[in-house]
């Protein structure tokens, strides 16, 4: 088992970008080249920035990596006010995804704060 395994950023991004994945399933066809291929990369991107980072051994360019996972988690909120908005989401689903969110972020904060104190 890679150590990356067991950071908890990354296995909750994995948990979120299946989530992701599973939703845009039950998307209509039209939003096949639109919102759901957005959806699923920044869901991607997550997890492969948080790896990218980890495998750089630098924790300067690990830190820039995670800021970019954590423009990935913010621009999700987004993708998904759109679902909202376009009701392919109910407002039960979105307060749950927005709580997934919320962790995310705290946790990729937590770790880049972790980082910086490694760093420093």
């Amino acid at each position: 088992m890679l150590q990356l395994e067991e950071l908890e950023v990354w296995r909750k991004g994995r948990e979120f970008r299946n989530e992701i994945s599973a939703l845009c399933k039950i998307f209509p066809n039209e939003e096949k080249y639109k919102l759901i291929d957005q959806m699923i990369r920044a869901s991607r991107f997550i997890t492969a920035n948080v790896a990218e980072g980890y495998g750089r051994f630098h924790y300067q360019e690990n830190i820039q990596y995670c800021r970019q996972a954590r423009g990935s988690i913010t621009e999700m909120y987004d993708h998904l006010t759109v679902a909202l908005d376009e009701a392919y989401i109910n407002e039960e689903q979105f307060s749950r995804y927005d709580l997934d969110i919320k962790h995310l972020l705290k946790l990729i904060n937590g770790y880049i704060a972790h980082l910086k104190k490694k760093k420093g």
